[in-house]
């Protein structure tokens, strides 16, 4: 049953509810206001939609399945676990999906060089290929701590011809990564565009990344009725900025019967401050040019983050998720790093599925809930990557 309306989101100016935005100084923002241009002009074309459906099933290989883990369902008791495959994709995550387009936009709008972010490397890996395949210069910027732990995305990133910028400011990982890229797009943002790695930022990337992201939501949606006969009971995602999470649940806001839950990273704990729960612990506030849930200190600043999943460890989250929070539409859970590895080991020894760190706090989840449920009701949970990165730094943590 479809019946909440929940409008069009964002409104003109880019606001969620009262989150997103444009928080950014007046000479960035005719900046922002181009390609937000550039954008609604090309999502117009059928030319743009078509290049972009053909790359989604000859490049990327879409659409991703759906699977039946019947093993870990009958492991686990209780519920049935399904799988939205994202780790299939080229590239071994979702991201490809948002960077494609916004490699088709840099070329749309004429731009030499595309900037970016990037945490567990997955963004800066789909990009750089994205970037390799439209001809435009890629440059990622990426926190130390995150190029020892991620070093094979790394490698991956330098063959496909991008230019790796190492950040040892701050901690070293996500945020400052963002603060760097963002820094370098300052220098000519009339020739660099910044190609953000999640629902995150000024307007238009929260909108952009999202509408990319919803062809996961939209095959999820179809396939599971083809499976099933019926829609899932839960859909779950892990958030950190929140586009694989956004990406599947779209496709699913208006049905009521569909519980929607985001898995954030509890890290060592939501009594230390080793975690990046963002909407589960933060309060409104401003980073990176939007308004969203954030960790801050009591002047505003962004606190230091943590989680054992690179791509999770960002202290403010997508703004369309902070709206989503207070109308109660979703519900957001946290699992920390033991719960994590467990459900990383476990799919993978039950499954044959290596699921990335990052993905892992989903599962995760929908392991501690399955047994609470019947045998009848079914978890769709989308595993947003592939733990190919991740698989040498748990071996040596669990020392496997």
């Amino acid at each position: 049953m479809r019946k909440t309306d929940f409008g069009p989101m964002p409104d003109e100016n880019g606001y969620f509810g009262n989150y997103g935005g444009q928080e950014i100084p007046p000479h960035l923002k005719k900046a922002m206001d181009d390609i937000c241009e550039s954008y609604l002009e090309i999502r117009e074309k059928k030319e743009f939609w078509n290049e972009l459906e053909y790359l989604y099933k000859y490049y990327v290989g879409r659409p991703s399945p759906v699977y039946h883990s019947r093993r870990l369902s009958e492991k686990i008791g209780g519920a049935q676990i399904y799988l939205k495959r994202e780790d299939l994709n080229h590239t071994g995550a979702h991201k490809i999906n948002h960077c494609l387009g916004q490699a088709l936009l840099a070329k749309y709008m004429g731009k030499t060089k595309v900037l970016a972010e990037t945490g567990a490397g997955q963004h800066g890996v789909a990009l750089a290929a994205a970037c390799a395949l439209v001809g435009i210069k890629c440059e990622i910027h990426m926190g130390t701590v995150d190029i020892k732990k991620e070093h094979p995305n790394v490698t991956k990133m330098k063959i496909l011809g991008a230019t790796v910028i190492p950040v040892s400011r701050g901690t070293a990982t996500l945020k400052d990564a963002v603060d760097s890229a963002f820094e370098e797009y300052l220098k000519d943002p009339d020739n660099f565009i910044y190609a953000i790695g999640s629902v995150v930022g000024p307007h238009p990337f929260p909108m952009m990344v999202r509408d990319f992201q919803s062809i996961v939501g939209k095959e999820a949606r179809a396939q599971f009725l083809e499976i099933t006969g019926k829609l899932p009971d839960y859909v779950m995602a892990c958030v950190g900025g929140g586009s694989n999470a956004m990406g599947i649940f779209t496709a699913f806001l208006e049905d009521e019967s569909v519980h929607l839950i985001g898995v954030e990273p509890a890290g060592l704990g939501l009594h230390t401050p080793d975690h990046a729960a963002t909407i589960t612990k933060g309060s409104p506030g401003v980073i990176h040019g939007f308004k969203c849930y954030l960790l801050q200190d009591e002047k505003g600043n962004p606190l230091p983050v943590y989680s054992i999943a690179s791509g999770l460890d960002y202290p403010g989250v997508g703004p369309q998720h902070s709206y989503l929070k207070d109308l109660k539409r979703v519900e957001y859970a946290s699992v920390d790093d033991n719960e994590c590895l467990d459900a990383f080991i476990t799919l993978s020894r039950t499954e044959g599925i290596i699921p990335a760190l990052e993905s892992a706090h989903a599962v995760a989840y929908a392991m501690k809930l399955s047994p609470s449920l019947g045998k009848d009701v079914n978890i769709l949970v989308n595993l947003s990557g592939r733990g190919d990165k991740d698989a040498d730094f748990v071996a040596k943590k669990l020392k496997l």
